[in-house]
């Protein structure tokens, strides 16, 4: 899809921009604890305060639903931001109106404005016209920066490109350029690894993978529901066993399109479910009736990296097992530091994301390593989905 970029932008000193960024950080006890996103934005809102514009952060935080909550105040993001910006910032308690143009006035070229969270109002989830067009009128140009909530048609991701003319920030394109080359037009063999505890939670992933992806990885819980439709008796284990028809429907489609589906055929299995139990690795077919699989076995996580070595291009989404949990980590640490390397050499375009593929690659010591890593969420996974993204759409 063709969108324009901060390449395209003429001459911008004094004008104002209007730039939808990530400030959904998570905080608590009077600080940040993942700044990861605040990073994120930073190229692009120090590229515009280097070419003189004058800048209007807008953002949400938390879930408000249009009501003003002081804990929810964007005011609490303004001190970690300009630490990282190495540059003052103006907090402004509204996001449309004479205190929003007074501080406009206020603020010299190259100056850097957060507008209060635009979730205190109604009319931001429900993109309402009205609200858009007021918010609008500060602004010369609009840049969305944010495509970890390009997943939603709201009034700042998406009814503001309707109005002004509207670019993609650096971190915007990068996402994009990264996800086109990882499923748009990626180089084959393709590899997905989609993990995580419910099928039901990514059948929509996995119903589309399957046509995009030449091999299909599944670990977490859902492998467990895949292992049962396939008769195999998964004793206490985390299972959706009423999608068994839905996954062997997804085999099928799989089969179809010639995609190899690789399941766990080892396990590591545990009578508990805490750090450091006692454990076995066992064929999947051993599985005792009062175990639960907890991991990937180390004989399938050596074959599946067998399989990225013959790979092209990886999009990971998902951990393989339980991996906040030791020793449950260690087949989703092998693999990414497999892929890590395999990108490091030049062999691998890796892509990944969603917050506990985040957690688990930088808990691996590898998401600098990864080719991309989305600070995406929900987003990902629609993309994942073949879903079209309306703040992504609004750019084209």
């Amino acid at each position: 899809m063709a969108f324009k970029t901060l390449n395209d932008l003429g001459d911008v000193a004094g004008k104002v921009a209007l730039i939808r960024v990530d400030l959904n950080v998570p905080y608590a006890d009077g600080r940040v604890s993942d700044d990861m996103r605040l990073r994120a934005i930073i190229p692009t809102v120090r590229e515009l305060a280097n070419r003189h514009a004058k800048i209007l952060l807008l953002a949400h935080f938390g879930r408000p639903k249009g009501a003003k909550h002081s804990e929810m105040s964007l005011s609490m993001i303004v001190d970690p931001l300009q630490r990282l910006l190495e540059q003052e910032i103006m907090f402004v308690p509204e996001i449309y109106g004479p205190v929003v143009a007074q501080s406009i006035d206020i603020l010299g070229n190259g100056d850097v404005a957060v507008l209060e969270n635009t979730r205190f109002y109604p009319g931001e989830e429900e993109n309402d016209p009205e609200l858009a067009a007021a918010v609008a009128a500060h602004g010369d140009f609009y840049v969305n920066d944010a495509f970890s909530a390009a997943h939603r048609a709201h009034m700042s991701t998406e009814g503001l490109a309707h109005i002004l003319p509207a670019y993609a920030g650096r971190s915007m394109e990068a996402e994009l350029k990264a996800l086109e080359a990882a499923l748009g037009n990626p180089r084959h063999p393709v590899a997905a690894v989609v993990g995580g505890a419910k099928v039901s939670t990514k059948l929509d992933v996995l119903t589309n993978l399957v046509t995009k992806v030449d091999h299909l990885i599944i670990g977490g819980g859902m492998a467990n529901t895949f292992l049962a439709a396939r008769g195999i008796d998964v004793g206490n284990s985390l299972c959706e066993h009423d999608l068994a028809d839905t996954a062997l429907a997804i085999l099928d489609a799989a089969h179809a399109a010639n995609c190899t589906v690789h399941l766990p055929y080892d396990a590591v299995t545990a009578r508990e479910f805490r750090a450091n139990p006692p454990v076995r690795t066992v064929n999947v077919h051993e599985v005792a009736a009062d175990e639960m699989i907890l991991d990937v076995g180390p004989a399938a996580v050596e074959a599946l990296a067998d399989v990225l070595k013959i790979c092209r291009t990886l999009v990971w989404n998902g951990p393989l097992g339980a991996f906040e949990i030791p020793p449950f980590d260690a087949a989703t640490v092998a693999l990414a530091r497999t892929a890590a390397a395999l990108t490091k050499e030049g062999s691998l375009v890796s892509v990944a994301g969603g917050g506990d593929t985040v957690a688990a690659l930088a808990h691996a010591g590898v998401a600098q390593d990864f080719s991309f890593v989305s600070t995406a969420g929900g987003a990902f996974l629609e993309w994942m989905e073949g879903k079209p993204l309306p703040g992504v759409l609004a750019l084209g």
